[in-house]
C-alpha cells in the first residue's frame, strides 16, 4: 500500500530528548502549548509511542495523564488522541459511540465502512484489551436489524483482498444485486449485505460498472431507492469507500465543518486517523468537489491551538498551489464517466390522485372558502394532493359549475406565502415558469439566480411553452424582457437559452473530441473569446453530449471544467455556466443545493423555495430529496420543518412527500 500521508517519521529522532522537551513544556505554572503541538504533530505515531515509553523511563510518569492534566477542551482531546495507537484510537471511538444513552451511528458507519482487514482485526483486539469486552457483542447489543447484520459482517475483517477477479462472478453479482432490488417488489437485503460486505474492492468496482449497464442507474441510486435509515447510510458509505476512500473522507470532513457549529469529534477522528495514510489524497478530493482547500476550511472554522494542530496535520494549503493535481483530475474524469453512463430514474413526489372527481373537488373548495373564515386544511389537502393536470380540471369545473374564477377566490381568501404557493400549484407549469421569470425581472433589482435556474433546467418543450405563456400573459416576448433587464455576455447566454434550441439526443462521438479541444484552447484565450466559445458549446449541445465533452476535457487539460469556470470567470456569467455544468452532471443535486441555499442562515428565500418545490414536485423531487439528504446529512423534510411555519409549512411538507 502506498501511503500518502502528511505526517511521516521525523529524521534524527531522539525519543529521550523529545520526552524531556515535553516534560519542560509542562513544568511549572502554565504549559508551552506551541512546543507540545509542534513536537507531537511532527512525529509519526510509532515515534510517539517511543516518546511515551521514554517519558516513563526518564520521569516515572505517564505522558498521556500529564497531557490530560495540562491541556483542556478540544485541544486536549486532539493531542491525547494523537498519542494513542491507531487501533486503540479506533477502539475508543467505537466504545464512545455505543456507551451510555443513544448510539452515534454515524461514527460506527464511518469507522467500520472505511477500515481494511488488518485495521479491523487490530481495532477489535485493542477494544478487548482496553474495555475487557467483545466489540462484536457490544455492537450487537446496541444496534438492530439489517444495520446490525452489516456491521457484524464488516467487523469480521474478512473482505477478499486477493486482488483476483472472476469475470463470471462479477456478472453474477451484478445480476444478483439487480434481482435483489430494482427488479422486484421489496428488497433482498441479505444479498446486498453478502456481496458488499465480502467481495474485494477491485471486484466490486467491476460489479458496479456491470450493474449500471443492467439497471441503467448507479448502485448508489438503487440503494437510495431501496433501503432506508441507518442501513441505507451504511451501505452508501461502503459503496463510497469502495469507489474512493479519500473522496468519502473529503465529504465527511466538509459535512463536519459546514453550517453553524463544527462536529469536532468527526473532524478530530478523521484528521488523526488519515494523517499518515491518505491525507494528501483527501486534500485533493476536497479541493476538487468544494473549490476550496481543506486547509482554508479548517482555518475559517476553528481557532487557537486546536486550529494550529489541525493545520499541522493537514500539512499545506492547496489553494496556494494554483494548479490541479493529476490524482484529482483522474477522479474528476471518473466522475464524468459515471455521470455519462448513468440513466437516473426520475421520481416525483406528487402523482395523479386515484378516483379523481373534479366536480366534487370544486364543490369542496367552494365550501372551504364560503362564509366567515377559510378552511385552509381542506384547500391544502385537495390542491397539494392532485397532479397539475387534475388541478386544471378543477379550475374548469369551478367555473362551469359555480360561474366563479377559482384563482380569484383563492387569492382573496389566502395570504402571503401560503397564497403564493397554492396559486403557484394551480397555474400550469408554463404559466408558473412565465410568472417566475416575470417576478425575477420586475421592480428595482433582478434575481439573476432565478433566471439562470429556470432557463438552464427546462427542456426545449418547456421553454417554448413558457415563451408562449409569457407572451399571452404579459403582451411582450420573454426574449425582449431579458434583453431590457440584463446586459453583456450574461444577456447573450440567457437569450441563447430562451430559444429552446438545445440539441437533443445522445452524444455525437465525433464532435466530442472537437468540442473538448475547443474548450481547452479557449482556456488560453482572452476572457471575452473564452466566454463566447463556452457559450457556443455549453448553451447548445445536449446534456448527454456535454457529459462526454467534459470528461474528454479533463483528459486533455488535466483540469475539471467546474474549476476552470470558478477560476477564470466571474459574476453572473460564471454562475450561469456553473449552473449548466452542475445540471449536466446531476440535476437533482443542483436543485438540492439551491434548496439548501434558499433556507440556510438567517431568513428564507421563499420565492426560490416555492419555485423549486412546485416545479419539481411532479418531475424529480424524490431524487432531489435523496441528494439533499446525502449532501446535507439532514432531510429536506427536517429542513423545511425548521425553517417555515403554519399552513405554508404544511403544504410544503405534503409536496416534499416524506421524511428520509
Amino acid at each position: 500500500m502506498v501511503f500518502r500521508g502528511t505526517i511521516t517519521d521525523a529524521p534524527d529522532f531522539d525519543p529521550t530528548a523529545d520526552a524531556e522537551a515535553l516534560y519542560n513544556a509542562m513544568k511549572g505554572i502554565g504549559s508551552d502549548k506551541d512546543a507540545i503541538l509542534d513536537l507531537v504533530t511532527s512525529r509519526s505515531n510509532a515515534q510517539r509511542q517511543e516518546v511515551i515509553a521514554a517519558y516513563k523511563c526518564s520521569f516515572g510518569k505517564d505522558l498521556i495523564d500529564d497531557l490530560k492534566y495540562e491541556l483542556t477542551g478540544k485541544f486536549e482531546r486532539l493531542i491525547v488522541s494523537l498519542m494513542r495507537t491507531p487501533a486503540y484510537h479506533d477502539a475508543k471511538e467505537i466504545h464512545d459511540a455505543i456507551k451510555g444513552v443513544g448510539t452515534n451511528e454515524r461514527c460506527l458507519i464511518e469507522v467500520l465502512a472505511s477500515r481494511n482487514n488488518t485495521q479491523m482485526h487490530a481495532m477489535v483486539a485493542a477494544y478487548k484489551d482496553a474495555y475487557g469486552s467483545d466489540m462484536e457483542e457490544d455492537v450487537i447489543m446496541d444496534t438492530s436489524g439489517h444495520f446490525k447484520k452489516m456491521l457484524v459482517v464488516l467487523l469480521q475483517g474478512t473482505r477478499d483482498e486477493s486482488g483476483v477477479v472472476d469475470a463470471d462472478l462479477v456478472e453474477q453479482d451484478a445480476q444478483d444485486l439487480y434481482a435483489a432490488g430494482e427488479e422486484q417488489w421489496g428488497t433482498d437485503e441479505a444479498k446486498f449485505i453478502m456481496i458488499l460486505g465480502n467481495r474485494s474492492v477491485t471486484h466490486l468496482h467491476m460489479v458496479f460498472e456491470a450493474y449500471e449497464k443492467i439497471a441503467e442507474t448507479t448502485i448508489e441510486d438503487s440503494i437510495k431507492g431501496e433501503l432506508s435509515g441507518d442501513f441505507e447510510r451504511l451501505m452508501l458509505a461502503v459503496v463510497q469507500c469502495i469507489r474512493s476512500v479519500p473522496m468519502f473522507f473529503a465529504k465527511r470532513l466538509y459535512k463536519s465543518m459546514k453550517g453553524l457549529g463544527t462536529a469536532d469529534n468527526t473532524l478530530i477522528r478523521i484528521m488523526i486517523s488519515r494523517s499518515e495514510i491518505d491525507m494528501l489524497d483527501i486534500r485533493e478530493c476536497f479541493r476538487l468537489i468544494y473549490e476550496k482547500s481543506l486547509y482554508n476550511m479548517i482555518k475559517d472554522d476553528t481557532s487557537g491551538d486546536y486550529k494550529r494542530t489541525l493545520l499541522n496535520l493537514c500539512g499545506g494549503d492547496d489553494d496556494l498551489a494554483g494548479e490541479f493535481f493529476p490524482e484529482a483530475a483522474q477522479i474528476a474524469y471518473k466522475m464524468w464517466e459515471l455521470s455519462s453512463m448513468t440513466k437516473v430514474q426520475l421520481r416525483p413526489t406528487v402523482r395523479p390522485a386515484p378516483n379523481f372527481d373534479p366536480a366534487a373537488d370544486a364543490q369542496a373548495l367552494r365550501k372551504a372558502m364560503k362564509g366567515f373564515g377559510t378552511d385552509e386544511d381542506a384547500i391544502i389537502d385537495i390542491v397539494a394532493q392532485r397532479s397539475n393536470a387534475q388541478r386544471q380540471e378543477i379550475r374548469q369545473a369551478f367555473k362551469s359549475l359555480l360561474g366563479r374564477d377559482l384563482m380569484k377566490d383563492l387569492k382573496s381568501e389566502l395570504s402571503k406565502n401560503l397564497e403564493r404557493l397554492i396559486i403557484g400549484l394551480m397555474l400550469t407549469p408554463a404559466e408558473f415558469d412565465a410568472k417566475m421569470m416575470r417576478k425575477a425581472m420586475e421592480g428595482a433589482g433582478t434575481d439573476e439566480h432565478a433566471l439562470i435556474e429556470i432557463l438552464v433546467t427546462r427542456s426545449n418543450e418547456e421553454i417554448h411553452a413558457m415563451n408562449a405563456a409569457y407572451q399571452a400573459g404579459y403582451k411582450k416576448s420573454l426574449e425582449e424582457a431579458i434583453q431590457s433587464d440584463t446586459s453583456g455576455h450574461f444577456c447573450r447566454i440567457l437569450v441563447s437559452l430562451v430559444q429552446g434550441a438545445r440539441e437533443e439526443g445522445p452524444a455525437d462521438v465525433e464532435r466530442v473530441n472537437e468540442d473538448a479541444q475547443e474548450l481547452a484552447d479557449a482556456c488560453n484565450a482572452e476572457s471575452d473569446d473564452m466566454e463566447m466559445k463556452f457559450m457556443s458549446i455549453l448553451c447548445t449541445r445536449s446534456f448527454p453530449h456535454l457529459r462526454r465533452v467534459f470528461q474528454e476535457f479533463v483528459r486533455r487539460s488535466n483540469k475539471d471544467i467546474e474549476q476552470i469556470i470558478k477560476k477564470e470567470m466571474s459574476g453572473d456569467v460564471k454562475n450561469a455556466f456553473y449552473a449548466i455544468v452542475r445540471s449536466v452532471k446531476n440535476q437533482p443535486s443542483y436543485f438540492a443545493d439551491r434548496l439548501y441555499k434558499a433556507m440556510k442562515g438567517l431568513g428564507t428565500d421563499d420565492r426560490a423555495l416555492i419555485r423549486i418545490m412546485v416545479s419539481r414536485s411532479e418531475i424529480d423531487l424524490f431524487n432531489v430529496r435523496k441528494e439533499f439528504k446525502e449532501t446535507q446529512d439532514t432531510s429536506l423534510h427536517e429542513f423545511i420543518q425548521g425553517d417555515t411555519s403554519g399552513d405554508y409549512r404544511k403544504t410544503l411538507l405534503v409536496l416534499c412527500g416524506g421524511e428520509d
